[in-house]
């Protein structure tokens, strides 16, 4: 299927692993421009390179920011002006118990995971409405909707980008712009998968073993019973970020295993 996603110009923060290096990849492969995102320069031209000689699409490029620094983001905005797709995916993650999260970790979570989609959709926003043309994504997660226990700060942000999401969706009537969110659930990123390897280690179980009892105690619900593909997530992005989906705007869609357990 043609997304028709050839030469649209594309940010995808967070974009040198996991789901976001998904994202960019598969824009790529469907012809988009591309620019890709990363808190280093040399992490952002090693994802180029790696981008280039992947899907053949030679229209990709980068800028480095780190979304915990506004000078960095407003530097971002200055070198690219105008996108047509902003896919505001970058977030941190970090299980702590409550006790123990620090008021700095709360406003470094709130700056890094909601503030930085909110200036970039500030700046671009109004200019997909002036074109009449644009596509605004966060990537949420299950955890905005089931907050987990062991990283309440994290579930909270994820919760915000939904709030965000759908308010400006509601700035959109009439117009060809969209702004959806995406909820993927546990997925097998850079991240994710680390953590899983930390913890199977620390408690003596196999990878395998870890992920077994992962989807049996912590994520119980889950339908899939196993981590999700950061290709798997990258598929509805891309639909989301098409022309086809003109009538999905202001939706919650969940990428989940079924672990939310709710049908709506």
């Amino acid at each position: 299927m043609d997304l028709k996603l050839k030469d649209k110009i594309a940010l995808v923060t967070g974009s040198t692993a996991g789901i976001g290096y998904a994202i960019a990849k598969l824009f790529a492969a469907e012809g988009a421009q591309v620019i890709v995102n990363g808190r280093s320069d040399d992490r952002v031209k090693a994802t180029i390179a790696k981008l280039i000689k992947e899907t053949g699409n030679t229209n990709i490029t980068g800028i480095a920011a780190d979304f915990a620094e506004v000078k960095q983001v407003d530097n971002l905005i200055n070198q690219l002006p105008e996108v047509d797709i902003l896919v505001n995916n970058v977030g941190i993650f970090d299980p702590k118990a409550f006790k123990d999260i620090p008021d700095e970790e709360w406003f470094k979570f709130f700056e890094v995971n909601v503030l930085s989609g909110v200036r970039l959709s500030r700046a671009y926003f109004d200019k997909m409405l002036a074109k009449n043309w644009g596509r605004i994504i966060f990537i949420s997660s299950e955890s905005g909707v089931q907050i987990p226990a062991e990283m309440i700060h994290y579930g909270m942000t994820k919760t915000a980008q939904i709030s965000v999401a759908r308010g400006l969706a509601e700035l959109t009537v009439n117009t060809g712009v969209t702004v959806n969110t995406v909820l993927p659930g546990p997925t097998a990123s850079e991240g994710a998968s680390e953590f899983i390897k930390a913890v199977a280690r620390e408690q003596g179980y196999t990878d395998a073993e870890m992920e077994k009892e992962f989807f049996t105690n912590m994520r119980g619900t889950s339908l899939l019973k196993r981590f999700i593909t950061t290709e798997e997530i990258a598929n509805m992005v891309a639909y989301i970020a098409s022309p086809l989906s003109a009538a999905t705007n202001g939706a919650t869609l969940r990428v989940d295993g079924g672990v939310i357990k709710t049908a709506f």
